[in-house]
């Protein structure tokens, strides 16, 4: 089952927003002597861990052959992996196709389509957190090989790393080496994937902050607010937090302008409460709503919140997402984890105790559902919001559950096998075949995710989900439900011998 482009809080920010590159998929291996020569190197279950053991560091993308997005990032992949084996070390690129279930695991994949930065012969693994073409590829893994922390030593070097757009972390030590420039390396190698470290002794060579410190010290420059910020803090805790917090704004502005693509997806990673406000940035009532807006993100920026503003022409496909129209902004939306909570034709002055309101659990949360089907009659349940967990959550039947834009290509193909499964089953009342639209209607249960359409999910009566990775025949699905179904009462059953024993 194609599988592809994740979602990590929900499919309308990490797609809509085009927030998470991680994702980069291979070059479709072709064998035969006349081909050209292909680059990155095809492992599986039986080699992986052989190979990987005699590297320092190699990138590790886990893909399908049948994914559109892997098919179309595949020949960015092999450029950069034939660029980088010229690289002196040449520096090496890999596949796994996941598609294979002996695959499942190696690096810490799980299963699902994911890039890898695998270092010290696999005792270290982070996600790929770079960018989707050839040349950002291979600037970037040539920075993820280097060391995590870049010394400054001239103001050439400085002029060089610290730039008055980007984000650049520098420790400024007396001497390297000791607690504190350990603790500074610790962090650095952590974060590496997302942020750029540098060490220097001379703080005269910086653009920015107190000339004369001699350190320890870190300092953070940033594109946004006041600059600039320091730390003494050398606990590698306290020190990760302070990275985390210092790179995302007081308010986050996503306008369409690719500078800032960087600081929004700060924003999405953060794990606070986010709020955004909707808004038209040409509307008269933009500059009034921008300045009470930014006073009231400083107010609350220390109490587990986050703050996006978001022009309506950058943002308007988020907000189809949730069913708002033009005469329905300013709007503002707080979203947690995956739930929701929705204001349209909101005043600046109604911002502030609405926030208050949701700290003290006072609000509904809001949840995007298509009607409920008045006949639902067909082999293929409907599933919506409203109907998701007395239908597939709490139904105590086994589920087949079909995660699906009927608008999708894909799930076109897929319906008529998916429909010949539903039939089979339609005279077994403890299995329910069905398909939801996660377009339409919000998908808060964290157990199920969209890694492309259609993506199909299997709910035990037991309760037990699991995700279908099998190829779209009826007979390979069958199967599947076969080894995985379990009976209605199977639960009531186990409880019972728990209090027996």
């Amino acid at each position: 089952m194609a599988m592809a482009m994740a979602s990590s809080i929900s499919l309308c920010f990490f797609t809509l927003f085009a927030l998470h590159s991680s994702f980069l998929i291979l070059a479709h291996s072709v064998a035969g002597a006349s081909e050209p020569e292909e680059f990155v190197v095809a492992l599986d279950h039986s080699n992986f861990t052989d190979f990987v053991s005699k590297l320092d560091f190699l990138i590790v993308s886990f893909y399908t052959p049948r994914c559109g997005h892997c098919k179309k990032l595949a020949p960015e992949y092999e450029k950069s992996a034939n660029i980088l084996s010229k690289h002196n070390p040449p520096l090496t690129l890999a596949k796994v196709n996941i598609l294979d279930e002996a695959n499942t695991g190696l690096a810490g994949s799980k299963g699902v389509i994911s890039m890898k930065i695998v270092r010290d012969g696999g005792k270290v693994v982070q996600e790929y957190k770079g960018p989707e073409v050839a040349d950002g590829i291979v600037e970037y893994v040539k920075r993820q090989y280097g060391p995590a922390s870049v010394e400054i030593n001239t103001l050439e070097a400085a002029q060089k790393f610290i730039s008055d757009k980007k984000i650049g972390i520098v420790g400024i030590f007396p001497q390297f080496s000791g607690e504190e420039f350990d603790n500074y390396t610790i962090v650095a190698k952590k974060l590496r994937p997302t942020e750029e470290f540098f060490h220097t002794s001379d703080a005269k060579l910086l653009p920015r902050g107190e000339s004369s410190v001699t350190g320890p010290l870190v300092r953070l420059f940033k594109p946004f607010d006041e600059l600039f910020v320091d730390t003494q803090d050398f606990d590698v805790d306290a020190l990760e937090k302070f990275v985390e917090k210092s790179i995302v704004p007081t308010v986050t502005v996503l306008d369409g302008d690719p500078n800032n693509q960087r600081l929004v997806n700060n924003f999405m990673l953060n794990a606070n409460s986010k709020v955004m406000l909707f808004i038209n940035f040409s509307s008269e009532i933009a500059a009034s709503f921008k300045y009470k807006y930014h006073e009231l993100a400083k107010l609350y920026k220390g109490d587990s919140f986050s703050f996006l503003m978001v022009d309506i022409d950058a943002g308007s496909h988020a907000l189809k997402q949730f069913g708002v129209k033009d005469d329905q902004l300013p709007a503002i939306l707080i979203l947690n984890v995956r739930v929701k909570y929705l204001k349209t034709n909101v005043e600046p002055d109604q911002i502030s105790s609405w926030l208050k309101k949701y700290k003290n659990g006072e609000l509904q949360p809001f949840i995007k559902s298509e009607p409920i089907p008045e006949h639902n009659d067909e082999p293929v349940k409907v599933v919506v919001a409203h109907t998701f967990n007395d239908t597939v959550i709490n139904s105590g039947k086994n589920v087949l559950l079909e995660l699906c834009a009927p608008v999708s290509k894909n799930c076109k193909e897929f319906a008529p096998t998916l429909n010949g499964v539903a039939i089979s089953y339609k005279s077994d009342p403890n299995v329910v075949i069905a398909t939801f639209n996660p377009l339409e209607n919000d998908l808060v249960h964290g157990e199920f995710e969209i890694w492309g359409f259609p993506s199909v999910y299997f709910k035990s009566a037991t309760g037990n989900i699991l995700p279908y990775e099998g190829y779209d025949t009826k007979e390979d699905i069958t199967d599947f439900i076969e080894k995985n179904r379990s009976k209605a009462d199977d639960k009531h059953n186990d409880s019972n011998l728990k209090d027996e024993l």
